[in-house]
């Protein structure tokens, strides 16, 4: 049977109330009897009834996380990251994936399982700029990504077109002029993709390189085998190249490996570069120079956004945040500088 309020009090030696109280962490307890109950929670395996808590409080202490899906690392590791700054302020993360469907991120919007949250950090990737109405909920949000700008909520994001300027040069310093571009997406005008590919043309273009069309290859989802497929393609057209630049890490990660199968050393006839600074890029052979797009600082500048609304009491912020994050240049063996 599970533990109750009179069962920690009991244990305890006080009274129901600061039991209670010592759950909610209302402020004013002894720290020594804050100890004792805690201590008798621990024991006892006392779980809160959250709804219950929720009744009284108007706060259930949990938030919900919904992202495209987490069968892609950045996005795993983003969750994980966020749930780590959540813990820092005593929340809960219901995480929820939508598999990029448009319909189904509508949805999740006006679904009552958000009546048990007290807030959403919100990533679509089926929705489009064409949607933002639908962001117009009466609980807080801070949205992620960049299918929407300029949305009625507030919105944390990475620097896209700097990041992909910024690892294109980087190829180009390195003396590439072949430049192949792994993961665009066809007739898009506003996201990740179209975002990372005005980067790399605007590099292009300062350094005084033609654009190539020949040289981008086209996919949908950033996964793994669409990358490999990319590279094999791009490879069997016999378009020169002696550099890739992956739009994610992923994508990058599946070229790499069709590289390694043609024959071609990397980064002696192809420097590659990515995008996301996954993890697993560091563990590659050879590991990869890849852009970090501050998937840390997202996590945390949104969770604080959601706590600073949610303490507001408000839905819908009069004047909505958008926050740009920093960017780093990832230096490892798929890539270098000369000397």
């Amino acid at each position: 049977m599970a533990a109750t309020l009179h069962d920690v009090a009991q244990l305890a030696g006080v009274s129901i109330k600061t039991v209670s109280n010592v759950v909610n962490n209302f402020a004013h307890i002894r720290p020594e009897t804050r100890r004792r109950v805690q201590a008798a929670i621990d024991e006892l395996g006392y779980q809160p009834n959250l709804s219950a808590r929720s009744l009284r409080s108007g706060r259930s202490g949990v938030i919900g996380l919904v992202l495209p899906e987490l069968s892609l690392s950045y996005f795993a590791e983003l969750a994980d990251a966020v749930i780590a700054r959540a813990a820092a302020h005593d929340l809960v993360v219901l995480v929820e994936q939508t598999g990029a469907d448009r319909d189904r991120e509508i949805a999740v919007l006006t679904s009552p399982r958000m009546r048990l949250t007290d807030g959403l950090i919100f990533s679509p990737l089926g929705m489009g700029q064409d949607d933002a109405a639908h962001l117009e909920v009466d609980y807080p949000m801070v949205l992620l990504g960049e299918r929407i700008f300029d949305g009625p909520v507030d919105h944390v994001t990475m620097r896209n077109v700097e990041a992909a300027r910024a690892a294109t040069e980087f190829l180009i310093a390195s003396g590439r002029r072949r430049i192949a571009v792994i993961g665009a997406h066809e007739n898009e005008v506003l996201g990740s993709a179209a975002l990372r590919l005005q980067g790399y043309t605007e590099a292009l273009a300062a350094a005084g390189i033609p654009f190539d069309p020949a040289l981008v290859t086209f996919t949908t989802l950033w996964h793994r085998a669409n990358g490999a497929a990319s590279m094999r393609a791009l490879i069997e057209s016999g378009t020169e190249f002696d550099a890739v630049f992956g739009l994610n890490d992923a994508l990058t990660l599946g070229a790499l490996r069709v590289l390694q199968e043609h024959g071609l050393r990397v980064p002696d006839d192809v420097a590659v570069i990515g995008f996301d600074n996954i993890d697993e890029a560091q563990y590659t052979v050879p590991s990869l120079t890849t852009i970090d797009p501050g998937r840390e600082q997202i996590a945390q500048r949104a969770v604080e956004l959601l706590v600073q609304r949610m303490a507001a009491g408000a839905g819908r912020p009069a004047h909505p945040e958008q926050v740009l994050v920093d960017f780093d240049v990832v230096v490892r063996e798929s890539a270098t500088l000369a000397a």
